[in-house]
């Protein structure tokens, strides 16, 4: 959140360093947590307007933004204050602590690039955390923060709740744990920042230099509910953690919820979709706009029908539970633009197909990146049509829709193959797709995005359970209790 102490000017390059001001009463908070008094050494990483700085005297502040050490001065007169690349200060500073708090930046990997990311993920490294280079920004503040701790220090920090299902935050839980006495992640569901549309969780940690087997978890609906000394709801082994995919977000169910939804998937006759099927994304055209025609298009400039294919290009296509060859006719007759240009396998070009790529819009796009690190580069790779699909990116829940018209799909879609030993008939399949535990399972298995949106990846579409067998005794108020509850983490209400 923006302190009113920090100039409009900022704001653009706030926004590039990943700043978000903290709530006075989370910074608050979180200092009393991981200081036990006055005489406690603070560390802030990335200190923004100092409103972890102004909570305790004894402060050393952080920031790569020169304007935010000027403001973080002027409001902690007191804390030493330091204008630079954390993780290249980091690397040579002699200074240990005995606390470190504060709100990281939250910069996704596409733009924690280059040599700041290659420093972050080396000081990882040698700690002995091995994050992914996919990671965002805020994992190696964490990491790097606690290798100025003295023996017996203690972490507090604002986290992005993809704590609780990036692929790379289990490395640092992981790491947390074979490195601190406690652990403990507390899981927020209102919005901390409301003008974000990334929700954020809270986590402490103490004893440096120590170990546990297990990660603290709690859940509170708004952070007013959040006690001052807080203390674990539930113990979280690291071995089960790991088996479950080394995600806490399905710890967000009540427990009676995910008792039944783990002894449900353990039962006969319930597969995850991984087991029976293939899931993986469409095709990369590299230019849609050049590869994608309309019919009328295609006419015009005399592309051959047999080098065009009927392609989904987005979920608002996917309305019903089948493509069929009379929903493709419709889609054809109102002159939609879903006519792949697929190039593949030609050894001569036709020449309507040679002019147009000798057009303006072709030079275009065989500049752009994924056509020109190809050969050819109008020849768009792995287009080929699967058995059904999946929504990616979904408001309520994901869509299975059967393929019966053999039609391709562009990488805004789940492409799903079942496997050649699947036994199973394909209705029965997209049934499945619709039980209440497929659909508690969605929920579990996906995450949110902002807006509400539940994003399912590849691989975590691959572990939604499946029950293929009607006769599968279930408490149904439970799973729909349960899938509400996971809703309303994404700010779904329950009647949606």
């Amino acid at each position: 959140m923006r302190s009113d102490n920090i100039p409009l000017d900022m704001l653009t390059e706030q926004k590039r360093l990943g700043q978000y001001f903290t709530p006075p009463e989370v910074a608050a908070l979180l200092v009393k947590w991981a200081t036990r008094g006055p005489q406690d050494r603070l560390l802030d990483p990335s200190c923004g307007d100092g409103e972890f700085l102004v909570r305790h005297a004894n402060s050393t502040g952080v920031d790569l933004s020169e304007e935010a050490c000027v403001v973080a001065g002027s409001r902690a007169p007191s804390a030493d204050l330091v204008h630079s690349d954390f993780f290249e200060w980091a690397e040579t500073t002699n200074k240990r602590f005995d606390a470190a708090a504060g709100n990281p930046p939250f910069i996704r990997y596409q733009l924690f690039n280059g040599d700041r990311r290659t420093r972050a993920l080396k000081l990882c490294a040698k700690a002995g955390a091995n994050i992914s280079g996919l990671t965002s920004s805020w994992a190696p503040f964490i990491v790097a923060s606690s290798t100025l701790l003295r023996p017996g220090g203690s972490l507090a920090f604002v986290v992005p709740a993809e704590i609780g299902h990036a692929s790379y935050s289990f490395a640092v839980l992981q790491y947390l744990c074979s490195h601190f006495s406690h652990v403990h992640i507390i899981a927020i569901r209102e919005k901390i920042f409301p003008e974000l549309s990334t929700d954020v969780w809270l986590l402490h940690t103490h004893g440096f230099g120590q170990k546990t087997s297990s990660v603290g978890f709690s859940a509170h609906d708004r952070f007013a509910k959040v006690p001052d000394n807080a203390s674990p709801q539930r113990l979280i082994d690291i071995r089960n953690l790991r088996e479950s995919g080394g995600r806490l977000r399905r710890y967000l169910l009540p427990p009676d919820g995910l008792a039944h939804y783990d002894e449900l998937s353990a039962r006969d006759g319930v597969f995850a979709l991984g087991s029976l099927a293939r899931v993986g994304i469409g095709y990369v055209s590299g230019d849609n706009s050049f590869f994608h025609l309309r019919p009328s298009e295609a006419t015009d400039l005399g592309i051959p029908k047999e080098l065009l294919r009927v392609t989904i290009r987005k979920g608002s296509q996917l309305s019903t539970s089948e493509v069929t060859d009379s929903e493709v006719a419709r889609w054809i007759a109102d002159d939609q633009e879903v006519l792949l240009l697929d190039l593949n396998h030609l050894e001569q070009l036709p020449t309507p197909v040679t002019a147009y790529l000798d057009s303006e819009e072709s030079r275009r796009a065989m500049r752009r990146y994924k056509c020109r690190t190809r050969k050819p580069w109008y020849a768009v790779p792995d287009v080929s049509p699967p058995d059904a699909f999946l929504t990616y990116m979904n408001g309520v829940e994901p869509s299975f829709v059967l393929n019966s018209a053999a039609c391709v799909c562009t990488n805004s879609i789940l492409a799903v193959r079942f496997l050649p030993m699947t036994r199973v008939d394909s209705n029965c399949l997209s049934r499945a797709w619709g039980h209440p535990l497929a659909r508690l399972s969605q929920e579990i298995e996906g995450h949110p995005l902002g807006g509400g949106m539940l994003k399912l990846e590849p691989r975590e579409a691959s572990r939604v359970k499946l029950p293929l067998h009607s006769n599968l005794k279930l408490d149904l108020d439970l799973l729909q209790h349960s899938t509400s509850v996971m809703r309303s983490w994404r700010h779904i209400s329950p009647s949606a």
